[in-house]
């Protein structure tokens, strides 16, 4: 009897811990919606979980999906216009972001030689820890103002950029998507098409590529073009 006692206490002390490590291990998913302050989606926000980028993206309806560990504590929502947001899980499998616009003032580029800074999505990098991976362009240099469009301003332009009349090509993207088009990015917001921008409005062009686009996921995977418009203290 006391052996049978043992045993039994033995069996269920192996399938706790059994379970006790399949509960650790299985991830949890949680889901949710980003929206801007008029409660409106915004597509294209990156997920990153305990500060590491997921490749979970949020789609046109502003809504994302992804799995994470039981342990991981905290979940951040990226996007270059409106910046970050961070919310603790605590066990929570429904979180909603709710976005405001960020000033765009830390976003100018301080020339230094090397030690240049450039926006790389997810907050800036030196420029020389991202060379081959980002080129820009002034929007109001002289040289551009005979630009009848925005494609005339980029072609010839930016190192490694192709412009075929109304087709651009990074060269060196992995082109993993089914399109060879890069990401188009205005004033923070993912647009499907650059064709109605005006060449007097254009403030900044910024061209990213392989780690420096990674911040985009997938969708970055050709490519990313950063174009930043004047804004309203910006002209005079």
């Amino acid at each position: 009897m006391k052996n049978i006692l043992i045993f039994t206490l033995v069996v269920l002390v192996c399938y706790s811990n059994v379970s006790f490590g399949q509960t650790k291990n299985k991830k949890i998913t949680i889901t949710g919606k980003v929206m801007d302050a008029n409660q409106k989606p915004i597509e294209g926000a990156v997920i990153f979980i305990d500060k590491v980028k997921t490749n979970s993206v949020t789609d046109q309806d502003g809504i994302y999906k992804v799995k994470v560990s039981p342990i991981a504590k905290e979940i951040l929502v990226f996007t270059l216009f409106y910046g970050t947001n961070e919310e603790a899980i605590d066990g929570r499998t429904s979180i909603d972001f709710f976005l405001k616009a960020k000033s765009t003032k830390n976003t100018e580029k301080v020339k230094t030689d090397d030690n240049e800074t450039v926006n790389v999505g997810y907050g800036t990098s030196l420029k020389k820890d991202a060379t081959s991976s980002v080129g820009s362009i002034d929007g109001q240099d002289p040289s551009l103002a005979n630009s009848l469009t925005i494609y005339d301003m980029i072609r010839g332009h930016i190192a490694g950029v192709e412009v075929s009349g109304t087709s651009i090509k990074i060269r060196g993207s992995s082109s993993l998507n089914i399109s060879a088009e890069p990401l188009f990015i205005v004033d923070g917001v993912i647009v499907n098409s650059i064709d109605d921008i005006s060449t007097q409005t254009v403030k900044s062009i910024e061209v990213l590529k392989g780690p420096a686009a990674s911040v985009y996921g997938t969708r970055g995977a050709n490519g990313v073009i950063l174009i930043t418009r004047l804004s309203g203290n910006d002209k005079k």
